[in-house]
């Protein structure tokens, strides 16, 4: 696949067009009263043996958490047998589509000393529903994308950024339910719809993420994937705004700018490693530098892998991933 995006000259200083990227006025006041309605539900954190298969190496714990309106959302929580705490916490968020998998799936962060709370995605994951069709309102094309694009506060991606935010609470949480974790090493991860939800728990955790690890982020400046990109999600947009008056494309956009990583990326306050693919056509390589130049805190890098899609660096990239948080103390 040829480079269909800008040069990577430009894409280094690249934060996207300041009026097709426009700030929502009310975008803090909005998170703030999303995670303050979400409060209002004890966070009630369950947890479990694993029945699956044993794994004598590893700590294996299901967890059920109250999500956005109480909903619960699962999770694993697995962690090295051997190694004593208390240890550092990954908390791992998943990929467009999907959901936490097996224990067996989720070995290696806990083989590097973490414990690692791995996450599912409400509507995606098999194991956590996104039960209140209701309130998404409205008509929507296939997929997750447009479920409420109408408004903000219908929107789907509202309920599963602050589910994430949830997340980090459940972290800071297992001291207290008998986990020897230390809560000021708490870093969040993950790649493509993953990489923007660890930009949306940073965003919206303040200081209780030490750091952010963010591999070719989806739902960064979602108006230009909308024009560039060649598959994926972003294409569902294009379909909806397809069979919609021009009047419901900027009220799409106006939704969709309040869960945009480039915007929320400036409210992020640690230290972050990005990753970004240069042909990669679901998440095109400008929308991921906009919200790497626009993110909040000075000591950040980025990974650019030039000839590499949307898999990103793959195995190369945790290895960098794992030297990053080396250097900070982290691990």
């Amino acid at each position: 696949m040829p480079l269909t995006d800008l040069p990577l000259d430009e894409l280094r200083t690249y934060r996207g067009d300041d009026t097709d990227l426009a700030e929502p006025a009310d975008l803090d006041a909005f998170w703030a009263g999303s995670l303050a309605q979400a409060r209002r539900h004890d966070l009630d954190v369950e947890l479990t043996p694993c029945t699956g298969p044993a794994l004598p190496a590893l700590h294996v714990q299901d967890v059920r958490f109250a999500g956005w309106g109480g909903d619960r959302i699962a999770a694993w929580l697995v962690r090295p047998a051997h190694l004593p705490g208390p240890l550092p916490v990954v908390v791992e968020f998943i990929g467009y589509s999907g959901g936490r998998g097996l224990p067996v799936d989720r070995t290696a962060w806990a083989a590097a000393g973490f414990a690692h709370l791995v996450v599912d995605t409400r509507g995606q994951g098999h194991d956590t529903p996104d039960p209140d069709p209701d309130v998404t309102g409205g008509q929507w094309a296939r997929g997750f994308m447009t479920k409420g694009i109408e408004d903000p506060r219908t929107y789907y991606y509202r309920r599963a950024l602050v589910d994430c935010a949830r997340a980090v609470d459940v972290a800071h949480a297992l001291p207290g339910l008998g986990i020897e974790v230390d809560t000021s090493r708490i870093v969040v991860r993950g790649g493509s719809q993953g990489g923007a939800f660890s930009i949306a728990a940073a965003a919206l955790s303040g200081d209780r993420v030490a750091a952010a690890l963010v591999d070719v982020p989806f739902l960064c400046h979602v108006r230009r994937g909308t024009h560039v990109a060649g598959d994926g999600p972003y294409l569902e947009v294009v379909d909806y705004l397809r069979r919609h008056s021009p009047e419901n494309v900027e009220r799409a956009f106006a939704t969709l700018a309040h869960v945009d990583g480039a915007n929320l990326a400036s409210r992020a306050r640690v230290p972050a490693l990005f990753s970004v693919a240069l042909m990669d056509p679901v998440c095109p390589p400008s929308t991921v530098f906009a919200a790497y130049n626009r993110w909040g805190h000075e000591d950040r890098e980025i990974d650019v892998w030039e000839f590499a899609d949307h898999a990103g660096g793959i195995g190369f990239q945790v290895q960098r991933q794992l030297r990053f948080l080396d250097r900070r103390g982290l691990r």
